[in-house]
């Protein structure tokens, strides 16, 4: 093959054309190999889909397709769409499977005839040669209130070489890219990623990535042929021969440029994590290939109240299980499992063999992609009482972290990053609300450091009289000012070997910041009044919660120190936006006061853990911590006492006597502010589109001015 320029120099994994053999092997084995990842992501049971051939033969069927046409899901493969169609309806289909060839696409309404001989018309979405000679149709009742799932789409699937080019493309990834096969056929994979900063990751990384853990899930903005930009997510899942050797990639990329702006207000609202108690119910299920009947051990069949030959004679279907409402938690669950292996634990309900319903905890993880299993944990959580408890923790959630309680993603990525940067002797900068915890991580960053035996030196700058701040952080000499009756050390120097820790870094005075820079830079200073240079070795660590960047451009903070202190920014999010982590907090907190008090709270009751995690905390941590104190003082039995009559009324004072009108605008005022005026990252925060937004501030009268 004759190969084409590639944008930029080593982009691939290699320099060098794939060998022949190479090649060889991938085009004979690779359509295979996309077809079981194909099938993995578009398994999910409860949604009927069909794959077809040219010849109307269905080659696979889910689990809901079964369930919609009456059959099982062995009686369908093998047979031709014709044969489920009413005998009046027949003879359109002919026609209409010829116009779907020609055109690769088709939406429209079949009339199908069940076993019983009812008829119904059933709507239906299909996309042609998304693999070589394999169409996908995805089916729902015409006129039911059900649709199909969002995620139920165009799918681009293509075959890349050891090197990271192309070497196979069909027809959904010529409708998503709007490149023909002999237009991009040779290129290397990069020609698909828009040019500049919108790449976030390097395809680089991703086939790396993908070659040493097997496959590898992203999701991120990829360029179309006209230029234009889409959301997508992708998954590659490496391809190796019998002797291990690595022969390519498969691919398969949907377009989530929608989905991507509602999915932070998915995981915002998502069920909560809770704790897992000490004698918790745990079952596993594990699927075979795409939707087999799963299997299931004794204590799981328990908890849903089925026995083991329900399970074998197929009476057991695990989405049956799930009430229809848990179906958006249940496809973000699928998804994660995709991309990163494993899910977040989520709670939901499932439907026992008597029509009840019990809360259970679930945790999915994808053991393998082709062929695609899977495994469930799930956890009985009905016993509430042992939920309400304080002492019961399923993950402390400290992770040796002080008192960094929590467990939530946003408070695990943050822990990432301390952890990285910790055995470094770079700069911190930590930025983030009041109340959030950044002096926490400080303290973390310093613990896990190599100088966590020497000393740990704070100062708050804004605690600080502006005359006395210099004198605090450099010391002086004797006589350096009137009442300078002795010498005295610095917080720099009192840090020297440790790190100093310099709160509030945003209230330092103009006029001083400079003598901080050259202290950084030279890694020495003068006392005041003193004309000797004391050298230090001092790992700095800053916080603040002003806008530092604003304040660059009103000229009240130096450019030059704040990129100094910004060598490994780290931003603390505000409890509001990881509420799942307020009944670990709660709990703690409870635990903490309460021994320092010398009382006994055994539980915390529900109404209260409830009240807890609907108030948005705007003096988050700190707010929460302070209140669970004031709960336990009042306590006087094993239940905490909660004032919860203050938050509440705090409320209600907040809405004051507003209009629905004012407390709307100042609300999307407040978050346009805290997100520095970016519409888009507004938009996610407020759980609408970017569209919507824009009509809402024009609507409210929200300018610029305004932010």
């Amino acid at each position: 093959m004759k190969q084409r320029p590639e944008r930029g120099e080593g982009v691939g994994l290699a320099s060098e054309v794939s060998p022949a053999q190479a090649k060889e092997w991938l085009l004979e084995n690779g359509p295979r190999e996309l077809e079981l990842l194909f099938r993995a992501i578009v398994y999910h049971p409860s949604v009927p889909i069909l794959i077809a051939d040219d010849e109307r033969n269905y080659q696979d069927a889910s689990l809901g397709a079964g369930k919609l046409l009456g059959l099982s899901r062995d009686m369908i493969i093998g047979r031709k769409l014709d044969d489920f169609a009413d005998a009046g309806f027949k003879p359109q289909i002919s026609e209409m499977w010829r116009n779907f060839l020609g055109h690769g696409e088709q939406a429209g309404t079949l009339r199908l005839a069940g076993p019983d001989g009812t008829q119904w018309d059933v709507a239906y979405t299909a996309k042609g040669n998304v693999l070589p000679v394999r169409h996908l149709l995805v089916l729902h009742n015409k006129g039911s209130e059900e649709q199909p799932p969002s995620w139920v789409q165009d799918y681009a699937l293509f075959l890349l070489d050891a090197g990271g080019r192309i070497a196979s493309w069909y027809s959904g990834a010529a409708r998503i890219y709007g490149y023909a096969a002999d237009e991009i056929v040779g290129w290397h994979v990069s020609r698909l990623y828009p040019d500049g900063e919108t790449a976030a990751i390097d395809p680089r990384e991703e086939l790396s990535r993908a070659a040493a853990e097997g496959h590898f899930g992203y999701e991120g903005w990829h360029a179309r042929l006209d230029g234009s930009r889409f959301w997508a997510n992708t998954i590659t899942v490496a391809l190796r021969d019998p002797a291990g050797e690595l022969q390519g990639f498969a691919r398969a990329v949907r377009d989530f440029s929608e989905r991507h702006e509602r999915d932070e207000k998915l995981r915002r609202n998502r069920a909560r994590v809770c704790p897992v108690p000490s004698q918790s119910t745990i079952a596993g299920i594990v699927s075979g290939e795409f939707d087999r009947v799963p299997e299931a051990n004794e204590a799981f069949l328990k908890m849903v109240g089925y026995s083991r030959e329900d399970l074998l004679q197929g009476r057991l279907v695990w989405p049956d299980l799930t009430p229809p409402e848990y179906a958006a938690l249940d496809d973000l669950a699928h998804e994660e499992g995709l991309r990163f292996g494993a899910c977040t634990p989520y709670e939901k309900e499932l439907l026992r063999k008597d029509g009840t319903r019990i809360p259970v905890l679930v945790a999915t993880a994808v053991l393998k992609l082709s062929p695609f299993r899977w495994i469930s944990f799930v956890q009985d959580l009905r016993d509430r009482d042992q939920l309400e408890s304080v002492g019961q923790e399923d993950v402390e959630g400290k992770q040796n972290f002080e008192e960094m309680v929590g467990n939530s993603a946003t408070l695990r990525r943050i822990l990432r990053q301390v952890e990285v940067v910790a055995p470094t002797d770079a700069n911190v900068l930590i930025l983030g609300e009041t109340g959030t915890g950044k002096e926490l991580v400080a303290r973390a960053i310093h613990r896990l450091s190599p100088r966590r035996k020497l000393p740990f030196i704070t100062l708050n700058c804004a605690a600080i009289p502006t005359g006395l701040l210099e004198s605090e952080l450099f010391g002086y000499e004797k006589g350096a000012f009137t009442g300078a009756l002795s010498q005295k050390m610095g917080r720099f120097e009192l840090a020297h070997r440790g790190t100093l820790f310099l709160d509030e870094v945003g209230d330092i005075p103009l006029d001083l910041q400079p003598k901080l820079l050259r202290a950084l830079q030279e890694k020495s200073f003068e006392r005041l009044g003193g004309t000797r240079t004391i050298p230090i070795d001092v790992r700095l660590v800053a916080a603040t919660n002003r806008n530092l960047t604003q304040m660059m451009g009103d000229k009240l903070f130096r450019s030059d120190l704040y990129y100094r202190l910004k060598v490994f920014p780290i931003t603390t999010a505000p409890l509001r936006d990881h509420p799942e982590d307020i009944p670990l907090l709660a709990r703690h907190f409870t635990q903490k006061y309460a021994r320092k008090m010398g009382k006994e709270i055994d539980k915390i009751p529900s109404e209260t853990m409830k009240a807890l995690e609907a108030w948005p905390w705007p003096g988050n941590v700190r707010e929460l911590e302070n209140f669970i104190e004031r709960a336990v003082i009042l306590s006087r039995g094993p239940n905490l006492r909660a004032p919860l009559s203050e938050i509440r009324a705090e409320a209600f004072e907040a809405a004051g006597e507003s209009t629905l009108e004012q407390v709307e605008r100042e609300h999307v005022v407040k978050i346009l502010r805290e997100t520095g005026g970016v519409i888009s990252k507004a938009a996610m925060r407020l759980g609408i589109p970017r569209t919507t937004l824009n009509a809402l501030m024009k609507k409210l009268g929200i300018a610029r001015k305004d932010l």
